[in-house]
């Protein structure tokens, strides 16, 4: 008897095999624990939105660095275009100068969500964030997750995101592959959720029922009346020890600036910060506070004509840069680069400025006593 396997349209079929390598097991072996302690699948609310060029051998890449708004990633396909132009220009091909320009400033006018240059199909790509809950709270990054930055220094590790390829018919190991299928059929949205984004998750489960899982990346979450909670569900990072920078700069930066905190209590949030660049944990109490970096998953969602891109529903609240700009100018708040005036800061800016000013100076320190203890 023939199988079915040929008759099964491509982004419907979840193709696992076992992965190469003593690190890609032990991987593997990982997800299937992580299955067992962490259980419980939920969506972190705010999706992640790349642009994304379509493969002649089949899949769709992405570029650059996922934004929290559909916007942002079109305003990057928008500065992508724009470079393409420049080298085109420097290439003396006017003829594709001038399509990638007017490609360009298409995407400064209007809202569009794919587009097709010079026989390369662009497209905004959303990804669905989740985590794993277990009884303890969320799943902190496992031991196989890449972590390899110094601390201060995660931003110099290029993203596992850039240049990923999403492609259904790339096979994964056994848990991943489970993963990718509990997701696919995950709705994600919670009880309270307003009816038209329920609507959406629904119609995007039966239009694009298939899914790619993205490399994992990493956020902080904070435990708040009882309940676990993303301390800023727009913001992730690549690595492990991203998170931590990012929640080290909160407890030495936004915390004393936002919660007005006294020397005291800047003292022992500084301290903490302190712990965590030294022993580089993932879990953190600071006065009466209890944080945890956590990791993420993400899936993109694929249907017979490709990735899902951005729903009606998305948080979406800037237009294109062109009609920003004309708003602006509309209310009078617009003004040309020759009318720029001297800001002058009240006391809170100074404030907030003075404090990132201390952080930049004890990170310089920092990276100069690593420089040192490297030499000796």
């Amino acid at each position: 008897m023939n199988g079915y396997e040929d008759r099964v349209p491509g982004y419907l079929t979840f193709r696992v095999a076992p992965q190469p390598g003593p690190i890609a097991a032990f991987a593997d072996q990982e997800a299937w624990q992580a299955r067992e302690r962490y259980p419980e699948l939920l969506g972190v609310g705010l999706a992640e939105f790349f642009y994304a060029k379509e493969r002649d051998a089949g899949g769709w890449e992405l570029f650059e660095y996922g934004a929290s708004e559909p916007q942002g990633a079109r305003d990057s396909l928008g500065s992508h275009f724009r470079l393409c132009a420049k080298e085109a220009g420097e290439a003396g091909d006017a003829e594709a100068q001038k399509e990638w320009m007017a490609a360009a400033l298409r995407m400064d006018r209007e809202v569009v969500d794919e587009v097709r240059v010079r026989g390369e199909r662009f497209r905004i790509v959303r990804a669905a964030k989740f985590i794993r809950m277990g009884r303890s709270g969320p799943e902190p990054p496992r031991p196989s997750d890449p972590d390899p930055a110094e601390v201060g220094e995660a931003l110099r590790v290029p993203s596992r995101t850039k240049g990923f390829v999403v492609d259904p018919y790339v096979s994964t190991g056994l848990s991943d592959g489970l993963l990718k299928l509990d997701l696919v059929q995950f709705i994600g949205v919670s009880p309270n959720t307003p009816a038209e984004v329920h609507a959406d998750a629904v119609r995007a489960a039966e239009k694009y029922p298939g899914g790619v899982l993205l490399p994992a990346v990493f956020m902080t979450s904070e435990r708040v009346d009882g309940q676990w909670r993303a301390q800023n569900p727009g913001a992730s990072d690549s690595t492990p020890q991203g998170a931590r920078d990012g929640l080290a700069a909160w407890l030495r930066v936004m915390a004393p600036f936002n919660l007005r905190l006294s020397d005291e209590k800047r003292a022992e949030y500084a301290r903490a910060a302190d712990v965590l660049d030294e022993k580089r944990s993932n879990g953190l109490s600071v006065d009466g506070r209890r944080f945890r970096i956590t990791r993420v998953e993400r899936l993109v969602r694929v249907g017979p004509g490709g990735p899902e891109g951005p729903r009606p529903s998305d948080f979406d609240p800037q237009p294109p840069v062109e009609v920003h700009t004309q708003q602006l100018k509309d209310q009078g708040l617009w003004k040309e680069d020759d009318e720029d005036e001297p800001i002058e800061l009240d006391e809170r800016a100074r404030e907030f400025k003075e404090l990132w000013e201390q952080e930049e100076v004890r990170r310089a320190a920092a990276k100069e006593r690593r420089m040192n203890k490297k030499r000796s």
